[in-house]
């Protein structure tokens, strides 16, 4: 049988043979046809063989993003047409490698990029496609996973498995948004709408590259988890009657420098009022709605840079683990489950009272499934 070819949906069907000495013969995988959380199964198959440019990863942990909920509950065009693994985020470490791979060796920890042909440069119409997680490509919900050498990321060397699998969507999302879109300079302001998970990443990364974050929530509780982390300007926008007013009067009249959209909607009229003359938003979120009645002319009279922002680039994935590195970033955890507890943090992710990232991790060795995990519960 041929190898798993990159792109196409994982089925039991579709996996070669056991790969080599030192893994186990099968593994579990979790399935999803886009027919619900409960619907999620766990299936028993073979363990894949790298063909001669994969390497064959032995996943430690994944994290958990809004998208993943999307594909398991079949969701407009996230929706399976067959059975795929789904969860887009994930680290672990190099079990096998092809006879052609130059790059791994065994041992080495990695992630997979997001959209695994898109390695550098800006996004094109051929590098977005099979994005990881369903509903064409497979995801990392699974024991082991195959990815081609030049679509595997090494991950950040100073975290831990549970920390560095929440980088390859919201950590490189924020980093695209903060780090290369807006370019965020020392000194300048940046508003952040929201404690999701790419809101804190963007704070962190604002607060790492010298500049000031002022974040929104509508919950106290998580505005002083905030001031925690660093980030002494929030807002409770529920008990504010003008965000925009605010955030103004916050910076002296001037309005912030960027804006991290994260809600999208109408909320980005709220942005347009916040953000300075010659300023920029990067829009991310979908949250409030994929369509808004939007007052265009503020684009115009305040010469407004409006940038989408699609995760990003294998060489961004590589940019933000060297950066968390150099700064000593340790992005936040809201909960630590272990994989035959994935329901609970789907739900808990649905549910959308956490702070931070959810994080799912897999037993040591396939055999080994009552593995002892240490887990944050929700």
């Amino acid at each position: 049988m041929d190898a798993h070819v990159p792109g196409q949906a994982f089925t039991p069907a579709d996996v070669a043979a056991p790969a080599t000495t030192g893994t186990p013969e099968t593994m579990t995988a979790w399935t999803t046809r886009g027919d619900g959380i409960d619907a999620l199964t766990a299936v028993r198959v073979p363990v894949p063989a790298p063909g001669p440019t994969e390497v064959l990863v032995k996943i430690s942990a994944v994290s958990l993003n809004y998208r993943d909920l999307l594909v398991v509950g079949g969701v407009d065009h996230w929706s399976p047409t067959r059975d795929v693994v789904p969860v887009s985020d994930g680290v672990g470490a190099v079990a096998a490698i092809g006879s052609e791979v130059t790059r791994w060796r065994p041992g080495d920890r990695v992630s997979a990029g997001f959209l695994p042909r898109w390695r550098s440069g800006p996004l094109a119409e051929e590098t977005y496609v099979s994005p990881v997680g369903g509903p064409v490509n497979r995801g990392m919900l699974a024991e082991y996973v195959l990815v081609e050498q030049d679509e595997a990321v090494r991950t950040a060397h100073s975290l831990d498995d549970v920390h560095a699998a929440t980088l390859p969507v919201a950590g490189v999302t924020a980093w695209h948004a903060v780090g290369r879109r807006s370019r965020v300079r020392p000194g300048e302001t940046v508003l952040v709408h929201g404690t999701g998970g790419v809101a804190l990443f963007a704070a962190q990364l604002t607060l790492a590259l010298g500049a000031t974050p002022i974040v929104t929530s509508s919950s106290d509780e998580k505005l002083d988890r905030l001031r925690a982390l660093g980030v002494d300007r929030t807002i409770n926008y529920r008990r504010t009657a003008d965000l925009a007013a605010e955030v103004l009067r916050m910076t002296g009249g001037e309005g912030v420098d960027h804006v991290v959209e994260t809600v999208g909607g109408d909320n980005l009229n709220r942005s347009l009022e916040a953000v300075k003359v010659g300023g920029s938003i990067s829009f991310i979120g979908l949250i409030a709605g994929r369509a808004a009645n939007i007052d265009v002319y503020r684009f115009v009279t305040r010469n407004i840079t409006v940038h989408g922002i699609e995760t990003g680039s294998l060489e961004m994935l590589e940019e933000l683990a060297a950066f968390v590195d150099e700064h000593g970033i340790t992005p936040v955890i809201d909960s630590v489950l272990p994989a035959e507890r994935v329901h609970e943090a789907l739900r808990h992710l649905e549910g959308g009272r956490h702070f931070g990232k959810i994080v799912v991790t897999m037993p040591a060795t396939s055999s080994d499934t009552s593995r002892s995990t240490e887990a944050t519960t929700p």
